[in-house]
């Protein structure tokens, strides 16, 4: 059988997966809005993407209003988005699945007119990004300097990530993954180009770790350690980040996520940085999955360009317990099943990733399907 090893059991937490082929989280700007509300539709989607004992990350979903970098991306922050978020964590169920929700705040990857009352975007330090910003029109404009957050307000950041974790609960999901990656708030923090603090959250890498390290405790004092995960980009360059010298910084936090028990880390590798915008193949860089393997004791989810063979190879090798997949998922419902046979995988289209309808979204036919036609 074609990626033998891809399609064996694998104990998560409380949960027994009967393969390796985990769907990535997508932000794919299909809530519905006014309110960023899932619908119908979302559940749709992630219904075709389920399967029996298989792992699905709900793409990220922002745990304040003021987390938002995107138009029509979901929330998890008030009592409609939890409403329609059990729509898709029901759909999942049915089809035997399990469902974690991805916890984000975009930090200064935002634009004000995503903010409450038009306010700037806030982050560790008032460092602007380079780039552009997706409006609440869709439009593209520059990022704009963002506000220092306030050392008194972080205890109100932990707080949103509290109730968010309580209300994905309530939603019905089976865990919650902490988004640390691509630019987005806490990876500010994190790393030394856009953290220039100078309280306990700023200077060394000890208290540059401080805020993950606070919301990964607070979250699995909602949910059970084992429940949670946390996703890292150790070496990569999405959204203007990047740490001049990336392994102490990392070294240090997975070690102190591994003694907090979290239950998976999910590491991004670097050749896919960026992969949501274009077509990236970053070479010359390290595997973020080999180098930190060594230190993680419990689950490694790797995901960045992987195919059904390098997928396998790394599972193989112990590099990586499971693998999750993006682009090949959107376009590939059934793509566990198309690994497990050997099956050829349908395009994806760039064009209709990001807000429409179903279009790119909810057509793309399953091998049974095609098998009919």
């Amino acid at each position: 059988m074609p990626n033998a090893t891809l399609f064996t059991p694998l104990h998560l937490g409380p949960y027994r997966l009967s393969h390796r082929v985990v769907m990535a989280p997508l932000t794919r700007m299909r809530a519905a809005r006014p309110g960023n509300v899932p619908r119908l539709l979302n559940a749709e989607y992630y219904a075709q993407r389920a399967s029996e004992g298989g792992l699905i990350i709900a793409e990220a979903s922002q745990v304040t209003p003021s987390g938002q970098g995107v138009p029509a991306s979901p929330g998890i922050h008030s009592s409609v988005q939890v409403a329609g978020w059990k729509k898709a964590t029901d759909a999942v169920h049915a089809k035997g699945g399990v469902i974690y929700l991805q916890l984000w705040h975009v930090g200064r990857i935002s634009h004000p007119s995503h903010q409450p009352d038009g306010a700037l975007p806030v982050s560790a330090s008032a460092v602007q990004p380079k780039g552009e910003a997706t409006t609440a029109s869709f439009t593209r404009e520059p990022f704009e300097t963002p506000r220092a957050l306030r050392t008194d307000e972080i205890p109100l950041l932990v707080e949103s990530y509290i109730q968010a974790a309580r209300n994905a609960r309530e939603a019905g999901f089976d865990g919650v993954e902490i988004h640390a990656a691509n630019g987005y708030l806490l990876e500010q923090f994190l790393q030394s180009r856009t953290n220039l603090r100078q309280d306990a959250y700023g200077g060394s890498i000890e208290n540059r770790a401080r805020l993950l390290l606070e919301v990964a405790e607070a979250v699995s004092g909602v949910w059970g350690s084992e429940r949670v995960g946390v996703r890292l980009l150790p070496f990569g360059v999405a959204n203007d980040s990047g740490e001049e010298d990336p392994q102490p910084l990392y070294t240090y936090v997975i070690g102190a996520l591994a003694q907090l028990g979290i239950g998976y880390l999910h590491v991004i590798e670097p050749r896919a940085s960026g992969a949501g915008q274009a077509e990236v193949d970053h070479q010359g860089l390290p595997s973020a999955s080999e180098l930190f393997r060594p230190l993680w004791p419990k689950v490694l989810i790797a995901a960045g360009n992987y195919r059904g063979d390098t997928a396998e190879a790394a599972v193989a090798a112990g590099h990586a317990d499971a693998v999750a997949f993006g682009r090949l998922f959107i376009s590939n419902p059934d793509l566990p099943e198309r690994l497990r046979v050997g099956a050829p995988l349908t395009p994806y289209n760039r064009r209709t990733f990001y807000g429409g309808e179903a279009e790119g979204y909810t057509d793309y036919p399953a091998l049974s399907e095609q098998a009919a036609e």
